[in-house]
């Protein structure tokens, strides 16, 4: 079932040139990575350099691992609604593998509300298990 997500929401900003290595930082994604976590947070005020360390860090993983599947999602304000969240969630996920979350998009996509744990259910199932 095809949704309308926009689509700048789902691409990882370019790598900015003259970037400062942020070295500490990355060796910790990467120690994540390494380690097979499937999913990581970072939180800091804005114009901190998230964004930037992230970009970064998935284009030097990306060249030294080429099979490396990334799903990127921006939020913003107005994305603090489960469906306004999960929709474009599906989305990124779909980019690394195309029927992951379908069956989510499709409770989603539903003419009648549901609740949010009814589409995140089949999402959370359907993941692939952490190397």
């Amino acid at each position: 079932m095809p949704t309308s997500v926009l689509a700048t929401k789902l691409f990882v900003p370019a790598r900015r040139p003259n970037l400062v290595a942020r070295s500490r930082l990355t060796e910790q994604l990467n120690a994540g990575f390494d380690s097979g976590h499937r999913l990581t947070l970072i939180s800091a005020p804005a114009g901190f350099g998230k964004t930037t360390l992230v970009s970064d860090w998935i284009d030097q993983n990306t060249r030294r691992r080429p099979d490396t599947r990334i799903a990127w999602l921006s939020l913003y304000d107005g994305d603090n609604d489960p469906t306004r969240l999960l929709t474009p969630l599906v989305a990124a996920l779909q980019r690394c593998d195309e029927g992951l979350g379908a069956d989510a998009l499709t409770l989603l996509c539903a003419p009648h509300p549901v609740p949010v744990d009814t589409p995140m259910t089949p999402l959370l199932t359907h993941l692939p298990p952490s190397a």
